[in-house]
């Protein structure tokens, strides 16, 4: 196996294909975590409102126990609900989450942007969150290109990712050039439109050329624009199928004619809150 792609921001080194739990009950969360980390991810990523933090931090601990990796070898993200965005409950959600995940996770994200609170009394509280050691790094998930820099403004530390819906049907021209204007990175989730690229034909006459899946095709597609992917699965098998892209390459023409499959109607999870906008392309 050729060794994983990562992006390094503010000297934090975040492995580029990470293992999702969006939609997994806690049994299957902490089964496949483990088996992640089995097959070799570094990257696992919750969230609060998944329910599941503990299951996925028992699944880290069965990993570790069976020596399959180290503590200090795992990139663990988890995000503050909406609800909790308040300079208090904002500090509350963040100690409640290390303590059922049983580890402090190495990135901490607000789930969604909202206008109220204000931005400045969450970005302060999560900036307060990482000065008291609740997490390593922060950084964002669903904010679009204006909520992105202004987010920026107001935090001291460095928001390393922004956490977005992205894949080969949805242009994130924009948002893509905004991170890297502001030194951060995109990490995309639903990185396989739920299943829609299985079926397409021009990924899939690319596998075809390099003996891969459409999903392999994909996620490869993805790292080498620098960007972190986080696809989810209940099966072992898929899990396994989704690591293995380290052993190819996409040339700039194959990475141009997926690029091309952006279309304006493109999103799945569009649960943007009306006082925001995306960005149109």
């Amino acid at each position: 196996m050729s060794e994983q792609l990562s992006v390094t921001i503010d000297g934090l080194t975040i492995p580029q294909l990470g293992f999702g739990t969006w939609q997994l009950e806690p049994a299957d969360a902490r089964r496949m975590v483990a088996e992640a980390l089995r097959i070799g991810y570094r990257h696992i990523d919750t969230a609060w409102i998944y329910h599941n933090e503990a299951a996925v931090g028992d699944g880290i601990r069965d990993a570790i126990e069976a020596g399959h990796v180290a503590r200090e070898d795992i990139w663990l993200t988890t995000k503050i609900w909406v609800a909790h965005f308040e300079h208090d409950a904002l500090l509350r959600q963040a100690e409640e989450s290390a303590a059922s995940l049983g580890f402090t996770p190495d990135l901490l994200l607000l789930h969604w942007p909202k206008a109220t609170p204000t931005f400045a009394e969450t970005l302060g509280a999560l900036n307060e969150a990482k000065d008291r050691g609740l997490t390593r790094a922060i950084g964002l998930s669903n904010f679009p290109s204006a909520e992105f820099r202004q987010a920026q403004s107001l935090s001291p530390a460095r928001l390393i990712t922004n956490q977005v819906e992205y894949h080969p049907y949805l242009s994130l021209k924009t948002l893509r050039a905004t991170a890297a204007e502001l030194g951060s990175s995109i990490t995309a989730w639903s990185p396989l439109a739920q299943g829609q690229i299985a079926d397409d034909p021009i990924i899939g006459e690319i596998a075809r050329t390099h003996g891969k899946s459409n999903g392999q095709v994909t996620l490869r597609w993805l790292v080498q624009q620098g960007v972190v992917a986080i696809p989810r699965t209940q099966k072992p098998e898929r899990a396994a199928e989704n690591f293995d892209i380290w052993d190819f390459q996409l040339s700039d023409e194959e990475m141009a004619r997926i690029h091309a499959l952006a279309r304006p109607d493109g999103r799945l999870g569009d649960w943007l809150d009306k006082d925001f906008r995306w960005d149109q392309e």
